[in-house]
């Protein structure tokens, strides 16, 4: 297969890169800010993007005039980013995932079978930390354990709590905790803990290498590959429905 790499100067996509040539593709694109995404995606099968989030509409627009499969990791976006972006998604073979890695998506999928069986009662809250560099908040994992908290229990976005300060009163059983961490050259930890008066409920995920989403990643290209056009998850992927 031939793979275009979009942001492949930074981290991910060193890492990517490695990973796709130990697994007998070919890189066709080499692209980083400046460069010319269209002229390197027409000489591909797949664009694999991990960048930034002001990057990934023309990424996404490039794919679709070209009819190129996409897999994006990026992260950062709004909500009303997020909707555009699905839609044009829609037009092209497209996998779109806040983390790759076949733990953290285990962990989602674990995530989500608890919030279904536990009451409100059990208080959720979750925790990520990442390296210093990182430059939004909350990762894009949290997001994804909170929508596998959120979906089961009927709440919407309004229900995350983004940290706490000051008196506010009682936690209210609806609110489930957002809290982030930055510091040294963590990789990504990501928590979720169900609280009840007398017990509570842990799961976790700790990453020690890129590595593992550049694994995720590769896989999610083979398998996209030749799909129709839509917009799918990594659950798909992984077969985790």
């Amino acid at each position: 297969m031939k793979i275009c790499i979009n942001g492949f100067k930074g981290r991910m996509g060193t890492a990517i890169a490695d990973e796709a040539v130990s697994s007998g593709h070919t890189i066709t694109g080499k692209v980083d800010i400046g460069d010319n995404l269209k002229a390197a995606l027409s000489e591909s099968d797949v664009v694999i993007d991990f960048s930034f989030h002001t990057i990934t509409q023309s990424v996404f627009e490039a794919a679709a005039d070209l009819g190129k499969a996409v897999i994006c990791g990026t992260t950062g976006h709004t909500q009303e980013q997020r909707a555009k972006l699905l839609k044009i998604g829609q037009a092209m073979p497209t996998v779109w995932a806040g983390n790759y890695s076949i733990g953290v998506n285990l962990l989602c999928y674990l995530t989500e079978k608890a919030a279904e069986i536990l009451p409100l009662s059990y208080n959720a809250e979750i925790t990520e930390m990442h390296h210093r560099m990182k430059k939004d908040a909350p990762s894009g994992t949290a997001l994804m354990l909170a929508e596998s908290v959120l979906g089961p229990r009927n709440l919407s976005y309004d229900d995350l709590q983004h940290g706490r300060e000051g008196i506010l009163g009682e936690r209210e059983e609806r609110e489930v905790g957002m809290h982030s961490l930055r510091g040294g050259d963590v990789v990504g930890d990501h928590s979720i803990i169900f609280a009840d008066i007398g017990e509570r409920v842990e799961l976790t995920h700790s990453a020690s290498s890129r590595a593992i989403f550049a694994r995720g990643a590769i896989r999610a290209a083979e398998w996209v590959f030749g799909k129709e056009a839509g917009v799918y998850s990594i659950r798909d992927v992984l077969g985790l429905k």
